[in-house]
């Protein structure tokens, strides 16, 4: 038997297809064809998810193309408008005048003489001088001799000439050119400007201590931050809020006043040289109007430098974007290098006191530069505040909503900080533009009995008058160290011409700020203070909290002390300056100024920031001796850096800040 044949040997074949017409390609296709089954794999939801992905990227990338393109569009379109020239448009308000240029317009004045201006208040708020001894006297009346002379020699020479304060020598003018239009606005420093400048020799034991005060501190400042804008005393470094140098700015019309000659010739140099504004930065709009802006327009009107003007137009120019916004309720901060103003990053809501307490400084841009877009633009805020609901008797809440337009947080109200300087800027309005404007008025007075009505309380056991805060209709016996600018404005409303009990109740009110300062061992105001509301033998009229002990070198109780003491010629409110002057210096403080944050109990230790814009406020009660010698008619001043804008009515107007409001001879 044979064996089964073997098995034939297995073969294996390759199979290719080709197809006519095309060519490998490494295998694309079959990775394309296999994306796509992939994605036909996918479910529904999963490939909506991925489409709606893509989607977002796509709307995300076209908006961040549309921002940018504004703001280059904003940048260019900034640089085309510069060179060209404005028009001349007339002044929104009257431009100042001397007086003996239109007689006529003051009633009852002969054009002999120059008017006499006829104060409005009861006959108990005329200014008289305080009893003082001989030698105060006699400076007083050096002084008025020394005013008299200088305006004399400015008459000599206001023909063809202009004084500086870089020597008595004047620079006559070339041919029959007219003068640049900024510069008839205010072509030369006030008479109280002239004074200023001639009076520092007459100084009494008490403004130089004030004037020792600023040196001290102003040299800490210039050797350790000069040009930055605030100085950090105990680690003699600084910090900056905008890049600005605010606390320069904020020191001009100070040194100006205090006669610091070299120092403010030094500090404008560097405004001319260093200070610029196309940078890209932030800043707050009520913060840099009030300090950058006000700054350099109170210079303006103290020295009669046309540099500070021109600065101030452009810092104004660049802030007025910050009003387009639906509602006309302008951001709070504003980029013023690309032009794109937004609300704060955690809200869109702006405080009611920032937005209505830049009225004095873009009006009185307006009034100097003939642009009236800056007072319309802060008008048309004030109108539509005033016919907002959810006010409580002339009461207003504390935010406003930049988008709608209305007031959000109803039913709290306050004196206090977001709350405060609107009340202030009411009065001050009304004041610098003439007394004509009833609105304003009207809304002052009805805040004022509202305040009367909610908010005024007596502490136990020494029943001072306070104000305190209402929430939802509950009273709470809080009030902030800033509520002390009410004692002044009242003064001031007083003295031109509204009702008499306005100054009763600023001087209680006075009393009670000033008892703020005393009842703490340190002899200084902490930030916030709680009134007692019953008898209690082992309780103070004041009570202050754990976190509320420090004092941040607000000058609200000095302003207000200067108020009273011109408008009611009591030597009391002159001394109670000078010992919180006093109390400042004798409080520890750094090798190069004092510390912003000295404690009000225990030992004073000194804190990480200096307030410029105080030490030189502060100087008002210590630095006049008496209020004869010159009058408060002519001045307004603003919120928070006190600057002064001029009013219509009174003797010649001339604006400036008095860091509280009077010269270093007075």
């Amino acid at each position: 038997m044979y064996p089964p044949p073997p098995l034939p040997p297995r073969r294996d074949f390759i199979s290719v297809t080709l197809s006519p017409g095309r060519s490998y390609d490494g295998g694309q296709g079959l990775r394309r064809r296999s994306f796509w089954r992939k994605w036909k794999q996918l479910s529904r939801l999963q490939r909506n998810v991925v489409l709606f992905l893509l989607a977002c990227l796509m709307l995300c990338g076209l908006l961040s193309y549309i921002s940018v393109a504004d703001e280059w569009k904003a940048v260019g379109s900034r640089s085309a408008e510069g060179p060209k020239m404005r028009p001349a448009n007339p002044p929104v308000l009257p431009a100042p005048r001397r007086a003996a240029e239109n007689p006529e317009t003051f009633a009852g004045a002969s054009p002999q003489k120059p008017p006499r201006h006829f104060r409005r208040g009861p006959p108990n708020l005329q200014i008289r001088a305080p009893d003082g001894d001989a030698k105060d006297r006699r400076q007083d009346e050096a002084q008025r001799r020394a005013e008299a002379a200088g305006e004399a020699r400015w008459e000599d020479d206001a023909q063809g000439s202009r004084v500086s304060w870089r020597g008595t020598g004047t620079e006559p003018e070339q041919g029959p050119q007219l003068p640049p239009r900024k510069a008839e606005a205010a072509p030369r420093p006030s008479p109280q400007a002239l004074r200023m400048r001639n009076s520092p020799a007459l100084q009494n034991e008490r403004q130089k201590a004030v004037v020792a005060a600023f040196r001290h501190a102003w040299a800490g400042y210039r050797k350790f931050a000069w040009g930055h804008d605030e100085l950090k005393p105990v680690s003699k470094s600084f910090s900056e809020w905008f890049g600005l140098g605010l606390t320069l700015i904020d020191a001009l019309d100070t040194m100006w006043i205090l006669g610091l000659k070299k120092e403010f010739e030094e500090a404008r140099k560097w405004v001319s040289q260093k200070l610029l504004f196309q940078k890209n930065v932030d800043v707050n709009l009520f913060e840099s109007t009030i300090r950058i802006l006000g700054g350099l327009l109170s210079a303006f009107h103290l020295s009669g430098d046309v540099l500070f003007l021109e600065k101030a137009e452009d810092f104004g120019n660049r802030l007025m974007p910050a009003f387009q916004t639906p509602s006309k309720i302008p951001y709070s901060d504003v980029n013023i290098g690309t032009g794109v103003a937004h609300p704060p990053r955690w809200t869109s809501d702006s405080t009611v006191a920032e937005v209505t307490s830049i009225q004095l400084e873009f009006r009185e841009l307006s009034r100097l530069t003939g642009v009236k877009k800056f007072q319309e633009a802060v008008e048309e805020v004030t109108r539509r505040v005033h016919s907002l609901r959810g006010k409580k008797d002339g009461l207003v809440p504390m935010f406003i909503n930049t988008n709608s337009g209305l007031f959000t947080h109803l039913g709290v109200f306050t004196l206090g900080a977001r709350a405060d300087s609107y009340y202030e800027y009411l009065l001050k309005q009304w004041i610098q533009g003439g007394k004509k404007e009833t609105q304003l008025l009207e809304d002052y007075l009805e805040a004022v009995e509202g305040i009367r009505k909610h908010l005024l309380r007596r502490s136990e056991p020494g029943q001072l008058t306070f104000v305190g805060e209402l929430a939802h209709g509950r009273f709470s016996a809080k009030m902030d160290h800033l509520v002390c600018f009410l004692p002044g404005t009242l003064a001031l409303g007083a003295h031109h011409g509204l009702p008499a009990d306005h100054m009763e109740l600023a001087q209680a009110l006075m009393d009670t700020c000033y008892q703020m300062n005393r009842q703490m061992e340190t002899g200084l105001s902490p930030e916030i203070v709680h009134f007692n509301l019953h008898p209690q033998r082992s309780h103070k009229d004041v009570q202050v909290k754990a976190a509320d002990r420090h004092n941040l070198l607000r000058p609200e109780t000095v302003e207000s002390l200067f108020y009273l003491y011109r408008l009611t010629g009591q030597r009391k409110y002159q001394d109670w300056g000078w010992e919180i002057l006093r109390s400042f210096n004798a409080s520890p403080r750094a090798a190069t100024l004092p510390s912003a944050t000295s404690r009000t109990r225990a030992i004073p230790s000194p804190g990480t920031r200096w307030r410029a814009s105080f030490w030189g406020r502060r100087s008002s009660t210590c630095t006049c001796s008496s209020p004869t010698t010159q009058t408060c008619s002519a001045w307004t001043l603003t919120c928070s850096t006190r600057r002064l804008t001029p009013c219509p009515s009174g003797p010649p107007p001339r604006a400036g800040r008095l860091p509280s409001g009077c010269c270093p001879g007075d």
